[in-house]
């Protein structure tokens, strides 16, 4: 083990959970190895619950090399720069793709919201947990709420007519041996009416789901170059929200995975970076479960950090605190596996203390956020 001399500007995040008037609360700090006397037995604290539960540093050197990147000491600050989504957007040259906007572009300097829905109608299964009643749900309770166009007038919008995603969208991301093997599968889909994709999984697929689902992948491609194209006319451009379906988060690049057939966000952050020439994106996915694959599509990637909020155990079971990338991607990959329970006080000090701090270090050119699947 090092000296601590040599260690004095690493950092290590540590988790403590106690009981309080019967509810469990759990805290989020971090601190400078030379400040803990337990530091000094090459042991940390994990995000699990349970104060008892620890690791060596040595073997976890995790705690020490990733957080040495994106803290320094003295320099952790809790506050969102407006500039973070922004630094180089608001750069960009903005006649190189106004003239395919669906939207013109006073419309979208003007709106605080532009979005996109895909209910896939075709595709779903009765009783299904993941079924085509999902958007239409949720673009109800929009409405109840008067957050939709007709109540909010300009300051939201939503985009129609947005183009599918291409087989060249799909394969900066996918393998094109799955993207053939899906379109073979609609034949056999065709047929029997609806079929299962993921050999022993639970991902099912109909006669549209190949369409539905480049649909659902195009509709965060408009969102991206609407919001671009904004940030050139404006500091402070819309925020983009993409309602569809299927999901994406555990589409691995071989395949689809838990209900999953194309990695919708990956394809976005992909589509910003080829059309648009931002270089660093963050996504952020705070799903109850680990966005396994689009944390494979990028593990290799040091431009797309990924960071992940999930429930500790569940599924896919992957999303462990210690897999933080691979080769020139190592430390941009950050999976925070959370106890159950945790809570808004947990997630909230996980923002704050960790995911702010992160992203300002970044310092990305754009923010995707992968919300529920």
């Amino acid at each position: 083990m090092s000296s601590l001399q040599e260690r004095e500007s690493s950092w290590v995040l540590f988790c403590r959970t106690e009981l309080v008037n019967e509810h469990k609360r759990v805290e989020f700090s971090y601190a400078p190895v030379d400040d803990m006397a337990w530091a000094l037995e090459s042991r940390v604290f994990t995000l699990r619950a349970g104060a008892q539960e620890t690791y060596p540093v040595k073997k976890y050197g995790i705690f020490s090399k990733l957080l040495s990147t994106v803290y320094k000491k003295h320099e952790v600050q809790r506050r969102w720069g407006s500039s973070l989504v922004r630094n180089a957007l608001a750069e960009s040259p903005s006649g190189e793709y106004q003239h395919n906007l669906l939207v013109p572009l006073q419309q979208l300097v003007e709106a605080h919201i532009v979005f996109c829905t895909e209910s896939a109608m075709g595709h779903t299964q009765e009783a299904h947990p993941e079924c085509n009643a999902r958007v239409p749900a949720i673009l109800e309770g929009l409405q109840k709420a008067k957050l939709t166009p007709e109540f909010r007038h300009k300051e939201v919008i939503k985009i129609e007519n947005y183009d599918p995603a291409s087989a060249d969208d799909i394969a900066a991301v996918h393998s094109k041996s799955y993207l053939r093997g899906m379109e073979m599968a609609m034949e056999k889909a065709c047929e029997e009416g609806l079929i299962y994709v993921e050999g022993s999984g639970p991902t099912y697929a109909t006669s549209s789901t190949f369409s539905e689902s480049l649909r659902a992948a195009g509709a965060g491609m408009a969102l991206v170059d609407s919001v671009v194209a904004a940030s050139t006319m404006k500091r402070e451009p819309p925020i983009g929200f993409a309602l569809v379906r299927p999901p994406g988060h555990h589409a691995v690049p071989s395949g689809p995975m838990g209900f999953c057939i194309f990695g919708n966000i990956a394809i976005a952050a992909r589509h910003a970076q080829r059309k648009h020439g931002l270089k660093k994106i963050l996504i952020i996915d705070f799903d109850v479960h680990h966005g396994n694959g689009t944390n494979d599509a990028f593990y290799d990637d040091p431009d797309i950090y990924f960071l992940s909020t999930h429930q500790a155990g569940s599924y896919p079971g992957t999303g462990k605190i210690e897999d933080t990338g691979n080769g020139a991607g190592e430390g941009a990959t950050l999976n925070l596996p959370l106890p159950g329970g945790s809570g808004d006080e947990a997630m909230s000090a996980i923002f704050h203390e960790v995911i702010v701090p992160a992203a300002q270090r970044f310092k990305p050119d754009l923010i995707l956020v992968s919300a529920g699947r």
